[in-house]
């Protein structure tokens, strides 16, 4: 059964989304089909989701017992089921068959506060997003809105973000980036596969390979330090590229979590585990209780071993080697904190 768009383009707030805003988000929602008396959520549930009532009726019951039947055609079920979170009712299916619409709340909300940066035009004749100079363009950003990285950033920065990328096309054996280089840019990928590694005597130790819509570049960017491994086309491509000072302003200030030692120490007693991103030799030679090692540059291939339900306090001397730890460990999804100070104000504090 395939999701009805003229109806979805009916539903509020999602008829103030661009055309291909909308079409992107029917594509990641979820088509549910129920039978009476099936639950869709009960009272104090957390979803990310909101739903919306395609046919059928549904009963909302609140905790004194008070209900409201809400029908498939009617003004009521234009907006999402009992949208406060944590839920204020429960919600049944009360007719012999119901049609339910799931829509991932933040990105519909991430795509209706971007449009908003959009020229003041009808949401029907708004083809596609701002800045977007064609089909693939729009495709690719729609992509990348969805990531990790995206969703935790603020509409406002996404627009600028997106307005000060610059395209590069790329060949295959290309170096984007060479170990031990000052850092200039930040790299998202487009299109095509590049490799990262480091050199190791006359070899290489490969560190990850990357595809579309990964990024990389952002440590040496975040630590003010070289880089620390390099980076290679596989295939040829398209790389979107972000200078120094725009990477700083636009996606390192919005997405660290920084923290002092008293909450970091609160963390690690709700259960957080501390990574020490120092080298292993600094890491023997003094290193915080109970803190495992991973160094910086082997982080992103380690992090395939994370657990993304766990969170993790990142630290080193200073706090920059950290910071561009926790960065990258943002980007892959984690839940990451960086001890201000570093290693040297933890020894000041309890953590």
């Amino acid at each position: 059964m395939n999701l009805d768009l003229n109806k979805f383009r009916t539903l509020i707030p999602i008829n103030a989304l661009y055309d291909d805003s909308l079409l992107f988000l029917a594509g990641q929602s979820t088509l549910e089909r129920l039978k009476a008396g099936d639950v869709i959520f009960n009272i104090g549930d957390e979803d990310t989701d909101s739903i919306f009532l395609l046919t059928g009726t549904v009963r909302e019951t609140s905790a004194n017992s008070q209900h409201s039947d809400i029908s498939s055609g009617s003004e009521e079920a234009l907006y999402a089921l009992g949208n406060f979170k944590p839920r204020q009712f429960k919600a049944k299916v009360i007719s012999e068959r119901a049609t339910l619409v799931r829509v991932n709340t933040q990105l519909m909300e991430k795509l209706l506060a971007w449009g908003q940066f959009a020229p003041d035009f009808p949401p029907n004749e708004r083809i596609r997003p701002a800045k977007a100079p064609n089909a693939e363009d729009s495709e690719w950003m729609m992509s990348m809105l969805q990531t990790k990285v995206f969703l935790k950033l603020p509409a406002a920065n996404i627009q600028s973000l997106f307005s000060r990328l610059v395209e590069i096309k790329v060949k295959a054996g290309d170096q984007i980036i060479e170990y031990g280089t000052p850092g200039d840019y930040y790299y998202m990928i487009k299109e095509g596969r590049c490799k990262v590694f480091r050199p190791v005597g006359h070899g290489e130790n490969t560190l990850a390979e990357l595809q579309r819509c990964d990024s990389f570049g952002e440590e040496a960017l975040i630590s003010d330090s070289p880089r620390n491994a390099t980076v290679t086309m596989l295939t040829d491509g398209k790389l979107m590229r972000l200078s120094k000072a725009d990477f700083v302003e636009l996606l390192e200030e919005p997405l660290l979590n920084w923290v002092d030692a008293q909450t970091a120490a609160d963390l690690i007693d709700e259960g957080a585990i501390r990574v020490d991103t120092r080298l292993e030799s600094e890491f023997r030679k003094s290193a915080l209780p109970g803190a495992i090692n991973i160094p910086l540059h082997q982080l992103r291939k380690q992090a395939g071993s994370m657990n993304r339900l766990q969170k993790f306090v990142l630290y080193c001397d200073t706090g920059q080697r950290s910071s561009a730890g926790a960065f990258l460990l943002g980007q892959l999804g984690f839940d990451a904190y960086v001890l201000k100070g570093g290693i040297t104000h933890a020894n000041q504090t309890k953590v």
